[in-house]
């Protein structure tokens, strides 16, 4: 390792957070807008939809004739649901149908509301990510959504996440880092912690190949269901750092350059100190406690990444999904996510100039960046 590589230390870390990242202001995240039924996200949830489709199933009940006979709405698997839409039976197909345009309905209200915040105003793009997004249903009522939106005069896009959700929340920890890591080390450690799952990974950089980490991938990640094992939230720590160590073995063996840097997506209001302020309610035990630290248990646990101390940046999991899309968001200013779960998480991004004002990353589609124009301009 290069002496000047060496001496690098961890100055320039976000704070837990942030609304300043390095390539994009967070101007808003886990919005809780509140109607008369109460919140708004939950009408266009994972569990809206499915209360949608028993509503649709409940006539057809009635008279003996619902096609997907007594099995609960919410056992029907999403993979089942899709071969629906495509399958011979026609009455199961309009059913499917009918629900996912009723949730596009719901959820093309939930954005509409969005949209006219302070926080949300100009917003020309939404990506929609969450579990719901990863299914051919999910797709349509996203497109439907888009739809029904222009239909009304509201110019903005629409579309999936680009990554498989999963993928997504480790991916977008990599735009919590400061750039001087992509020149030291070719991977970081990421954690996605969901209501269910909390899944750990190892994101190679790619750097080298695309300096705005569209080339970045998972390489290696571990799934542990923590809903199933009903941990404590110390135990859950304990699991966690264990899962993260196999990783750092991992990552030793395969010769990666592994940064002393974990990102971490996790659920709720994430104060600038790591602790969580609300929304966490659905973790192992009180994780919103002013006594408990996430990343300060894992510093404990992983005090150091190879020769250099441990730094840890945790923010809010919509956030973290959301930043996944950054390099290829360059061609809008302003663009916000939306992930259909347990709940709908939601951020808003404003895309961040260099300190010039001039200098732009490279679009998707290769556009020149300010700074190359401003250079032909003159010559």
């Amino acid at each position: 390792m290069a002496t000047d590589e060496l001496v690098k230390t961890t100055t320039g870390i976000a704070h837990h957070g942030a609304e300043r990242l390095p390539s994009v202001d967070v101007d808003s995240f886990n919005i809780e807008i509140k109607d008369e039924d109460g919140f708004l996200g939950d009408r266009a949830s994972k569990g809206a939809f499915r209360n949608i489709l028993d509503r649709w199933r409940k006539p057809l009940r009635k008279s003996g004739e619902d096609p997907f006979g007594k099995e609960p709405s919410e056992s029907i698997s999403k993979k089942t649901l899709d071969a629906i839409l495509i399958g011979d039976d026609t009455e199961a197909s309009a059913v499917v149908h009918s629900a996912i345009e009723e949730f596009a309905q719901e959820l093309a209200y939930v954005t509409r509301r969005f949209l006219k915040t302070k926080a949300w105003a100009k917003t020309e793009r939404i990506v929609v990510g969450g579990g719901f997004r990863n299914s051919r249903l999910g797709e349509l009522a996203i497109a439907r959504t888009e739809i029904i939106l222009k239909s009304e005069d509201f110019k903005i896009d629409m579309v999936p996440i680009r990554h498989h959700p999963d993928e997504a929340g480790l991916l977008g920890a990599l735009h919590l880092a400061p750039s001087w890591i992509f020149e030291a080390y070719d991977s970081i450690l990421a954690v996605d912690i969901g209501g269910t799952n909390i899944r750990c990974g190892l994101v190679e950089t790619g750097w080298k190949k695309a300096k705005d980490l569209s080339k970045a991938k998972v390489v290696k990640s571990e799934l542990w269901r923590h809903a199933d094992d009903e941990p404590t939230r110390e135990g859950a720590v304990k699991r966690l750092t264990k899962m993260l160590k196999g990783l750092i073995t991992e990552a030793e063996t395969e010769g990666f350059k592994l940064a002393p840097f974990i990102g971490i997506a996790c659920p709720g209001v994430i104060n600038a100190d790591g602790s969580i302020e609300k929304g966490a309610q659905n973790l192992p035990g009180n994780w919103e406690s002013s006594k408990f630290n996430l990343p300060a248990s894992l510093i404990e646990g992983i005090p150091a990444i190879g020769e250099h101390d441990t730094a840890i940046v945790m923010h809010n999991d919509g956030v973290v999904q959301g930043l996944s899309e950054v390099p290829f968001m360059q061609d809008v200013e302003r663009w916000g996510v939306l992930t259909i779960g347990t709940g709908l998480g939601n951020a808003r991004f404003s895309n961040r100039r260099k300190e010039n004002g001039k200098d732009r990353d490279l679009t998707e589609n290769g556009k020149e960046t300010n700074k190359k124009k401003a250079k032909a301009d003159k010559e």
